[in-house]
């Protein structure tokens, strides 16, 4: 892009406030938004992306570059002089779970995004140096699959435990501001971010063309909602457990958390009751509530020889069971959750449907980007059986929909595989290899 920024001379001056940060873990920030200038804004105009749904004002990517010094040039000034006005995020629901269920997401406007991320991207550089290593969830050169693959490293080598499940009702909707303001007065007290901040709590969201303010909770789907979210359970979970309860406990135990889903694993199921007691009033301390329910303690200890087994467990659309490795030893085994299957083979079936009269070539052309995403994610090692379970459901819904495009032309199973042959679709792979073979037996 003509006039961008060098990405070097930026990385520098977030590197400088990282440093610092990390030096002195307990100095509050007072000036960081002159970190946000016209190189900044262009840098995260850059990494904002341009295909998202718009915004209340309609405003998309494409229109917003066609001035776009302009445009980050006024943004700018909004800022900096305290005139920017945080516009309401538009809300709309998607499916969670097997899909009965819905859950909220905001959609800002693009001018919106652009701003929270570089605020994000300066309290990033601060936060990086607190956050623990347990936390994986929506932080640079970390992620979910990192996170399984630590969990599944914890487990084998302590050869199971007790699992506890943690599920947090709403916990975007019900995160409290004012013990929010309270975490983020400890490091950054930057006046001109901390106003931008209180500006995107107080926005409202916008649904059925109706402004409603909120007075909890940070819309789901904005750009600086997952630091502020990261930001608080580090404080509420991950601080606690690691200062408070591990140094309390008998035998060994670990925490991973990936933004609001979290798994705490115990050597000693005394300790995991001790903790499992104490954590409701923790959570509810701080405005939080855990799902009486979906909260629960599963024996996960490694089977004995005659193969009494424990529970399993769900994490980041992944069933953890344990299961016999091709060497016959016991290894935890990832499988596609159910409620994730049926949800994403839902997608796949509505979608034939509504586009069933396209050509062949561009529906084929479109499910195998669905089926290479599918397998991006949840291709990891020892859930090659559901991968293949999915592919063939495609191949059922996929001819299902082609045998309904008309009255006359039928699409037969032998049709079907004749096409195949022309228009094959990508076949299950594993992409995300466990090392198995170095596990202990």
């Amino acid at each position: 892009m003509e006039g961008a920024p060098n990405p070097e001379t930026i990385s520098t001056k977030l590197q400088k406030i990282a440093e610092l940060a990390e030096k002195a873990p307990t100095m509050a920030f007072t000036s960081l938004n002159h970190c946000i200038d016209m190189a900044l804004l262009l840098e995260a105009y850059r990494r904002t992306r341009k295909d998202g749904a718009p915004g209340i004002d309609g405003q998309t990517a494409k229109e917003y570059e066609e001035k776009l010094f302009d445009n980050l040039d006024s943004l700018l000034d909004r800022f900096k002089s305290g005139k920017y006005k945080a516009p309401p995020v538009r809300r709309v629901y998607i499916p969670k779970g097997d899909g009965t269920k819905t859950r909220p997401i905001g959609i800002p406007t693009f001018e919106d995004k652009v701003l929270q991320r570089a605020v994000t991207m300066v309290l990033e550089a601060v936060y990086e140096q607190d956050f623990l290593d347990c936390s994986y969830g929506f932080r640079p050169c970390r992620s979910a699959h990192l996170a399984l693959q630590t969990l599944w490293e914890k487990l084998m080598e302590m050869g199971g435990g007790y699992v506890l499940e943690l599920d947090i009702q709403k916990f975007f909707d019900t995160l409290d501001h004012s013990h929010l303001r309270s975490f983020l007065e400890q490091r950054v007290r930057d006046g001109v971010i901390r106003r931008a901040i209180d500006k995107w709590l107080k926005a409202g969201v916008m649904e059925e063309g109706a402004v409603r303010s909120l007075e909890t909770g940070t819309p789901q789907g904005g750009v600086v909602s997952p630091i502020l979210a990261n930001l608080y359970l580090h404080e509420v979970l991950d601080v606690w457990f690691t200062r408070d309860v591990l140094p309390r406990l008998k035998g060994k135990a670990f925490l991973i958390r990936y933004a609001d889903d979290a798994v705490l694993v115990f050597a000693s199921e005394r300790d995991a009751k001790r903790v499992m007691e104490v954590l409701p009033k923790r959570f509810g301390k701080y405005g939080l509530s855990l799902h009486p329910e979906k909260t629960k303690l599963v024996d996960f200890k490694r089977p004995n020889n005659r193969g009494d087994g424990s529970g399993g467990f769900d994490l980041l659309g992944f069933t953890h069971l344990w299961g016999k490795s091709r060497q016959g030893r016991w290894v935890v085994q990832r499988i596609t959750a159910k409620d994730r299957f049926a949800r994403a083979l839902k997608r796949v079936a509505q979608w034939c449907r509504a586009q069933r009269h396209l050509p062949v070539p561009l529906q084929h052309k479109a499910l195998c980007r669905k089926l290479v995403g599918h397998n991006q994610y949840y291709g990891i090692t020892g859930n090659y059986y559901a991968l293949s379970g999915f592919c063939r459901a495609v191949h059922v819904v996929w001819q299902k929909w082609l045998d309904r495009r008309s009255q006359r032309a039928k699409m037969s199973w032998e049709r079907f595989n004749r096409l195949l042959q022309r228009y094959p679709l990508p076949k299950p792979r594993v992409v995300h290899s466990a090392c198995i073979h170095a596990a202990k037996p």
